[in-house]
């Protein structure tokens, strides 16, 4: 194929709009704005950033505006913008051209359809296909004057070859800012492609099975030793799936308490292969969002979560929480709602960074170092959720990342603690625990009945207001209430005097009139310390409920100053827009910081 000339296509690019709410959004690569078009937003700019943030290459060797163009025919003919073009070096021409990648909303066969024809237009040997929902990459081959393409895993890494890809050292492995793009490119790839398997709870258990095998492959494999978890280009599928299934069984052999030997990876081999292929060169353990939670919430629809008031507190929303409460190596932690482990986890994580300082400052060596760290995951974390798969999956996950056992129950945190089983019961205890951070299921479509329940609270009584006292007076067992109230309770009930929480709740119970009953409840028994109030679009997509942060301190009634400062924040921003997608400014983020000037202002400490 001939050299031929390339002309830039005329683009609406708007000079300096205010706000992004104007309809553009900026260009990863060249940082003009351009219209913000769904395929803009969910494909080619989540794609582009992956190019340089997972893959590692360099902004000058890729194209984005003016779109890159082939031509259907040397001699002349039509010609086709490309979305994306990453060519071999600085200088974007025809014999550079390496990787094209079309993000047009089209189904898989169309878009595999054209994604071939641009390469046979082109001198680019590779190939992706990424609609926001689904993903291929393709090899051109050419031989005998014809030309072939094939599936294969991913694309090579920045300096890496074609052949390479798969053979990862441990070293290798980078972590990510988003594996939402990914998750839900292999939900819908398995969805439509998978062979026995369709539901997503089915597909959604698979998936955590097959990331329980990387993390162990990550935690186990020396730096300078090639990954078990990978897919090579020239590997049969049959082959990777075997890998896999040896590497499960040692899964389960190391963590019989949490994986049973009834538990199977039952994908069929191309499945296996794909998921492996989109996940390996990924390091997981040190990926920044709560990956566990971003594959349920993908994986399993709204409607599903709704109904069960599962909604995933996110991940800045957590890390805001965890440092305003600054826990240490001698707190005991729970999560009495704990879903999948995010608060915990990242308690965790907050901990270990604490000791890795001290073990710094006072020389201790790696054994002792690891030593600290195992011991605090075994002994001072605490998780409750009444979801059998999420307890499951959280508990597996604390276990693998904490290297250790789990410290994760499955109970309905509401019912009496009398009728907790056995092992619960020896593990949590009301009035023990020093830290607390949660985000409650709540809502009136899930009411708590049942008066040995409701019996245990005085949350769970009418109250009423007297007019003449100005106080209000506690009344009748009520017939059903809402969760969130009750877990207010039950969490000061978990923690000892001096304990601290952080809660996420619905607006309504810090302005509502017919709830002040709560408001001043809560006041006879703890000092509030924060109210941190975060958009709507903070829970968004999966719900639209405003929420509000508050920090308490649970404190005897005679120890609550009458008048005391209490730190407030609106954030204002939250790092993501209403449909999910990541922005980069956020609030919340800055919070902790405020918080400890605040603090350090008023002579403050828990």
């Amino acid at each position: 194929m001939s050299k031929t000339n390339y002309k830039p296509i005329k683009e609406e690019i708007k000079a300096e709009p205010e706000k992004e709410n104007a309809g553009y959004v900026r260009d990863y690569i060249t940082n003009t704005w351009v219209k913000a078009t769904p395929e803009e937003i969910e494909a080619v700019q989540i794609f582009v950033k992956q190019l340089v943030e997972d893959y590692n290459y360099p902004k000058a060797h890729i194209q984005t505006r003016p779109q890159y163009r082939v031509k259907q025919r040397p001699s002349g003919g039509k010609d086709f913008p490309v979305d994306i073009a990453v060519f071999s070096s600085n200088n974007h021409t025809f014999d550079n051209e390496y990787i094209l990648v079309e993000c047009k909303k089209k189904n898989r066969k169309d878009g595999k359809s054209q994604l071939e024809d641009y390469l046979r237009f082109s001198k680019a040997e590779l190939g992706v296909w990424f609609n926001g929902e689904e993903r291929l990459f393709l090899r051109k081959i050419e031989k005998q004057g014809k030309i072939f393409f094939e599936e294969i895993p991913n694309i090579p890494q920045y300096g890496q070859r074609v052949e390479d890809i798969g053979k990862f050292k441990r070293q290798d492995l980078r972590p990510t800012h988003n594996l939402k793009a990914t998750f839900k490119a292999i939900r819908n790839h398995l969805a439509a492609n998978t062979v026995g398997a369709t539901r997503d709870e089915v597909l959604a258990q698979q998936l955590i099975n097959l990331i329980f095998c990387k993390i162990y492959d990550e935690r186990f494999t020396e730096r300078d030793d090639i990954v078990t978890f990978r897919a090579g280009v020239d590997e049969e599928t049959k082959e990777v799936k075997e890998r896999i299934l040896e590497l499960f069984e040692k899964v389960k052999r190391k963590y019989k308490e949490v994986l049973d030997e009834s538990d199977t990876i039952t994908l069929d081999a191309n499945s296996i292969a794909y998921v492996v292929g989109e996940l390996q060169n990924y390091c997981l353990i040190e990926a920044e969002r709560d990956i566990i939670a971003d594959a349920f919430e993908t994986f399993i629809g709204h409607a599903l979560k709704g109904g069960q008031g599962q909604f995933f507190t996110p991940r800045n929303v957590v890390k805001m929480m965890v440092d305003i409460l600054d826990p240490d190596d001698e707190d005991l932690i729970i999560d009495p709602a704990c879903g999948s482990g995010g608060f915990l986890i990242e308690a965790l994580r907050h901990v270990w960074r604490k000791l890795d300082s001290e073990g710094e400052k006072y020389h201790w060596n790696y054994e002792n170092l690891k030593e600290e760290k195992m011991e605090f995951a075994l002994n001072r974390i605490r998780g409750i959720d009444k979801d059998y798969f999420l307890a499951k999956v959280a508990k597996a996950y604390m276990t693998i990342i904490g290297d250790g056992k789990s410290g994760i129950v499955c109970e309905d945190s509401l019912e009496n603690p009398q009728n907790w089983s056995d092992a619960t019961r020896q593990k949590i205890h009301l009035g023990n625990f020093s830290v607390l951070l949660t985000n409650p299921p709540f809502g009136s479509k899930i009411p708590v009945r049942g008066e040995d329940k409701l019996k245990q609270f005085d949350l769970g009584h009418k109250w009423k207001l007297n007019k003449k006292t100005n106080e209000w007076e506690k009344g009748k067992l009520k017939d059903k209430e809402a969760p969130q109230i009750l877990f207010i309770e039950r969490c000061l009930q978990l923690l000892k005097n001096g304990g601290r929480m952080a809660i996420v709740l619905p607006d309504g119970i810090y302005g509502n009139n017919q709830l002040g009953y709560i408001r001043s409840w809560l006041l006879e028994r703890a000092r509030i310390i924060a109210v941190v109030d975060v958009p709507v679009e903070t829970f968004m997509p999966n719900t639209t409920t405003k929420t509000t942060i508050m920090v308490l301190q649970k404190l005897p009634k005679n120890k609550i100053p009458k008048d005391y400062p209490v730190f407030m924040a609106v954030a204002e921003t939250c790092g993501h827009d209403r449909r999910g997608n990541i922005k980069e400014d956020d609030d919340i983020a800055r919070i902790p910081e405020e918080f400890r000037k605040w603090a350090k202002e008023n002579k403050f400490s828990f």
